[in-house]
């Protein structure tokens, strides 16, 4: 039987709200009727939708109640066979809950955010933690001003380690946030030029929103950042100012974590190795036995640092990138007070993530390629990261790229310049999508060219036409520039045997 998250009278003291009819509890909590899961508590939120129209289909996926701020009784509204808990208003009625499940729970908080790589690197962080101990996680990129107070509100009691991801579009966004969380350890990826159309001062502007994930933390804090970034002073002076200890990853000398060599390719199931001298640490103590993960077919290994002490430990990951992404993850979960050796086992094991790097294999007529999938989002940083990845390939490689959005007038700028870390990755040709992506196409040399057009649609059957086996095709793009699609089209093109499911 699912554990009780809630009752319908906590929810009420927690939220100020009144509880009608018969008393109930949930299991957990839910926003959208299509993923409700039966016996959680949907919470009526009014947008672009009003939540109250979907109380029916709530019930009919079996919610045991429901978050409303209006009559749960409406004209041309139906009447939902549902129990409730009425307040003036849902979305502020979620943040107290939010706020009452992180005061009745002692569970050391993790909150992360960034430019690139936030996503990643908590879910990473989250599977440490889980092998640590009862530890809680967003499912997915919950990381705005509905997805973290989610989150936080669906945080069990006896959790004792949670990670969340903050998110940002506008400065003033991501101290809320961390205010609400209230975490005891804040991580910054890195800073980029991402979402700048929204900064008149630009990237720096953007840097002051990240450090707004120290407002949360109190004077016992911890601000894990990234001491190759650009804006690492004004990070770690904002963290100090907020009364954080700071603890630095990257390539210096000085970093606690420094990062000493990154192979690709280097078998990321092995147990991790410590050098001589590391061997009397608590934070190595044997791990704890989690889930068999399937066997990565590739990945890299790692030599760092950490504190003074030698380290060297494989990942499933073969990104360059993931070489200070991993750094992060261990002083991370070593601030909560989990035990490094889980950091260890779980970055071991811990594959690229849908739409964020991950390949496969797809037929093609007469043999295969390799399809990297990084369609869920892109900016000038990550770009230029997997660009570096992709050379590490097999040639022939292709780059099939669509607009990076939100980068304001410096847009034209942005797109024309991977011409040059293209030219290094020594890239066959390029497919390119979108208004932006025509600057790309027009600085790139005639023998680097594929084709352009004017959207993923209408690139597609170009990009289908082009590829032939032993091809490693990368695709990346915005999310809202629609790279996906190419890479669907890529794997519902695909030749199945006679009878095969599609």
């Amino acid at each position: 039987m699912p554990e009780v998250l809630w009752t319908s009278d906590e929810i009420a003291t927690a939220t100020g709200g009144e509880a009608l009819g018969a008393p109930f509890q949930v299991s957990g909590l839910g926003i959208d009727t299509r993923t409700l899961q039966a016996g959680e508590l949907f919470v009526a939120l009014v947008g672009e939708r009003d939540g109250h129209d979907y109380l029916d289909a709530a019930a009919k996926a079996g919610a045991a109640g429901a978050l409303i701020s209006s009559p749960p009784q409406r004209s041309g509204r139906g009447e939902a066979a549902l129990l409730y808990v009425r307040v003036d208003d849902t979305l502020s009625g979620l943040q107290r809950l939010a706020a009452a499940a992180r005061d009745r729970s002692s569970a050391r908080r993790c909150a992360v955010t960034g430019s690139v790589g936030k996503t990643s690197v908590t879910q990473a962080i989250a599977r440490a933690l889980n092998l640590a101990g009862p530890s809680h996680a967003p499912v997915k990129s919950f990381n705005n001003h509905i997805g973290v107070p989610l989150t936080l509100a669906a945080m069990p009691r006896a959790t004792r380690f949670a990670v969340f991801e903050l998110g940002m579009n506008h400065a003033g966004e991501i101290g809320p946030l961390s205010r609400l969380v209230s975490p005891h350890v804040a991580v910054v990826t890195t800073v980029g030029p991402v979402h700048v159309e929204n900064f008149p001062d630009g990237e720096i502007g953007v840097a002051r929103a990240k450090a707004e994930v120290f407002e949360g933390l109190g004077p016992a804090g911890v601000a894990v950042l990234n001491a190759d970034d650009a804006w690492f002073e004004l990070l770690a002076d904002a963290a100090r100012m907020a009364g954080a200890k700071v603890l630095s990853f990257g390539r210096g000398e000085d970093c606690d974590a420094r990062l000493i060599s990154f192979e690709r390719d280097a078998p990321s199931t092995a147990s991790p190795v410590p050098s001589p001298g590391w061997g009397g640490s608590s934070a190595l103590e044997a791990p704890p036995q989690g889930e068999q993960a399937a066997k990565p077919t590739e990945g890299a290994r790692v030599q760092v640092r950490l504190h003074g002490r030698e380290l060297s430990f494989p990942i499933a990951q073969s990104g360059a990138h993931w070489g200070p992404n991993s750094l992060a993850v261990l002083l991370a979960v070593e601030a909560l007070g989990a035990p490094v050796a889980c950091a260890l086992e779980a970055l071991a094991a811990f594959a690229p993530l849908a739409g964020r790097g991950s390949a496969q294999h797809v037929p093609v007529p007469g043999g295969e390629i390799t399809l990297v999938d990084e369609s869920y989002n892109a900016n000038p940083v990550s770009m230029r990261a997997a660009l570096d990845t992709l050379a590490k390939a097999p040639p022939r490689r292709l780059a099939v790229l669509t607009d990076m959005l939100e980068l304001g007038p410096e847009a034209a700028r942005h797109h024309a310049e991977l011409a040059e870390p293209i030219r290094a990755a020594d890239i066959a040709a390029t497919y390119l999508a979108g208004p932006s992506m025509r600057h790309l196409h027009e600085a790139l040399p005639q023998g680097r060219r594929g084709v352009w057009a004017p959207d993923a649609t209408e690139l597609a059957p170009a990009v289908l036409a082009a590829v032939r086996p032993g091809d490693t095709v990368m695709v990346k793009g915005s999310n809202g520039s629609n790279a996906a699609l190419i890479v669907k089209a890529l794997v519902e093109a695909a030749p199945h045997p006679a009878g095969a499911p599609r």
